[in-house]
């Protein structure tokens, strides 16, 4: 059998069959690619609004107007800095900003893949598992999806993988320094979940075991050079995330990125775990991975078996897969759970699953022979590992169609939508006019006007105006309401659903412009819609060739 220890050289080799898995993995990105270039007529597109804001600051940043949407007002808003950092580089290049995010995207995706063998790998599991584990990883619907999104999803789970897998190789050499706690510091500024990860980390190098003259399990003890490790790797953390967190709070109060209160309605404050987000969690783990979501506990318990035995690699992958949705669940508001589009925020926790599930299914591989009998296995014995393999892979094969299908969708509803709405307005209206919405990526990215965010993420004084109005009594709407009475916009976009007081009768705000985005999935609501406001100092421009198709309620 194949030696597996994590200090041999083997390690670092690339079997031929992961090669092929990456070389099929860039294909179906491109093919991805392909399908908005047909979609879109020849452009490229986001499935999100949320990557046209990334994008929005990228240029702002890399134009020296600093973290920013409109140019020079600085906020607290992006989640991952150091991915707006990273695209801001490739702002200058002569390719389109688009195509550079999404190729950037798609890199790290593979590299994610190349991380999910090599972390399966340190926890034990040999060459064919590892490369299962990385072809299920980059095959996950979800986590290619998120490869050409253009958000930062594949860069913080190249960051968190990397990590893991430095973490299990310093446990084993306990005198190597702990540079892993400092990618992990540093993986805050790609996404601030990375904070959990760090607890998880520090969590584990405390848990070392060792097995008692009864069997029982015990606490090893630290001594004082390990404490003292621990502690460099805190301060090398704080050294990556700290500077960027003290700029956040000198700018907006507040250490942490605005999108925080905007998600939570200003903050709800800790609570005990929602089992009812728990359960919406392992839903969309599920969805995605069934087999390895339930055989993830197995993994667990293997991982846990083997503390304080020569096999033990910690239990970090388990801390991990745990504490992240228990986290949410203790800050996610009543009837608004803190999942993100689609269940984006716990899209990182895919590899890990996998890699779990992985080694939870190690012992029926062992009952089957797949690693024992390889080339010499009889014909009957072949075709019962092959229907085995495809029972295990067909479910992520069924989930990457649907998640792509559903690609194309996002991609078409956010052009139908927002881009339009940025396009059409881009032809008429005056770059000194005002516009306040909540979906500022597209207008943000593509229009010169100045942008008023009613979402609270680039103005979170917004939450500020929602709770002095909820504290009289009075709908959150009424906030929103009164911080645009005080800021006096030229123009509203906003999803009439949404604030369905600028419909209401006596409403000062007057319909221009409406887009209907039917079978929506991916915007706010069906409905798009402009409307003046008393304040319009600009007024449209009216083509020649298309006159003003606004019309008074």
């Amino acid at each position: 059998m194949e030696e597996t220890h994590p200090g041999t050289a083997r390690r670092h080799t690339i079997p031929p069959a992961m090669m092929v898995l990456s070389l099929l993995a860039l294909l179906l990105g491109v093919g991805l690619l392909a399908s908005e270039l047909y979609l879109l007529d020849g452009r490229l597109g986001f499935p999100l609004d949320d990557s046209w804001i990334h994008l929005a600051f990228a240029r702002n940043l890399a134009a020296g107007h600093g973290l920013s949407i409109n140019p020079g007002e600085l906020v607290a808003g992006s989640t991952a800095p150091l991915w707006t950092a990273l695209v801001a580089l490739g702002v200058p290049l002569p390719v389109s900003d688009l195509l550079w995010m999404k190729l950037l995207g798609l890199g790290l995706h593979l590299a994610g893949g190349l991380l999910t063998m090599s972390l399966a790998r340190s926890l034990g599991l040999d060459t064919k598992l590892s490369v299962l584990a990385a072809g299920l990883m980059l095959g996950t619907g979800w986590l290619a999806w998120g490869s050409v999104s253009g958000m930062e999803i594949p860069f913080f789970v190249v960051l968190s993988l990397a990590a893991m897998v430095l973490h299990l190789r310093e446990l084993e050499d306990p005198e190597r320094p702990p540079l892993s706690l400092g990618l992990i510091g540093l993986s805050v500024l790609a996404r601030p979940e990375g904070l959990v990860l760090l607890g998880c980390a520090v969590l584990d190098r405390c848990l070392r075991f060792r097995k008692l003259p009864d069997g029982a399990l015990g606490w090893a003890g630290l001594d004082r050079s390990t404490w003292a490790r621990i502690g460099s790797g805190i301060g090398l953390a704080c050294l990556a995330f700290l500077p960027v967190a003290a700029f956040y709070q000198w700018i907006g109060g507040s250490p942490l990125p605005t999108t925080l209160a905007a998600k939570t309605g200003g903050g709800s404050g800790l609570h005990l775990p929602e089992l009812r987000y728990l359960h919406l969690a392992a839903g969309v783990l599920f969805r995605s991975q069934p087999w390895m979501t339930v055989l993830a506990p197995v993994g667990a318990v293997e991982l846990a078996r083997r503390l304080g035995t020569s096999k033990d690699r910690g239990l970090l992958p388990v801390l991990w897969l745990a504490a992240l949705p228990l986290g949410y669940s203790c800050i996610t508001p009543p009837g608004a759970p803190l999942l993100g589009n689609f269940g984006r925020y716990l899209f990182p926790l895919f590899p890990v699953v996998v890699v779990l599930g992985v080694l939870g299914l190690e012992p029926l591989v062992r009952l089957l022979g797949w690693r024992e009998e390889g080339r010499d296995a009889s014909p009957a014995r072949r075709w019962l590992h092959l229907a085995a393999l495809v029972i295990l892979v067909a479910p992520t094969l069924i989930s990457y169609g649907e998640t792509a299908a559903l690609y194309a969708r996002n991609v078409s509803d956010i052009e139908a939508g927002d881009v339009e709405m940025a396009r059409w307005l881009g032809e008429r209206l005056p770059s000194e006019a005002v516009i306040a919405t909540m979906d500022i990526g597209a207008l943000g990215a593509l229009l010169p006007n100045q942008i008023e965010d009613l979402a609270g993420i680039a103005d979170p004084e917004v939450s500020d105006y929602i709770g002095k109005a909820q504290a009289a009594g009075k709908s959150w709407q009424d906030g929103v309401l009164a911080f645009v009475r005080e800021t006096r916009p030229d123009y509203l976009v906003v999803f009439p659903e949404w604030l369905p007081v600028v419909e209401a009768p006596g409403s000062p705000f007057r319909r221009l412009h409406t887009i209907h985005v039917p079978g929506n999935v991916t915007l706010g609501r069906d409905t798009l819609a402009l409307y003046s406001t008393p304040w319009t100092r600009h007024p449209l421009r009216e083509l020649p060739e298309e006159p003003n198709e606004g019309a008074a309620r």
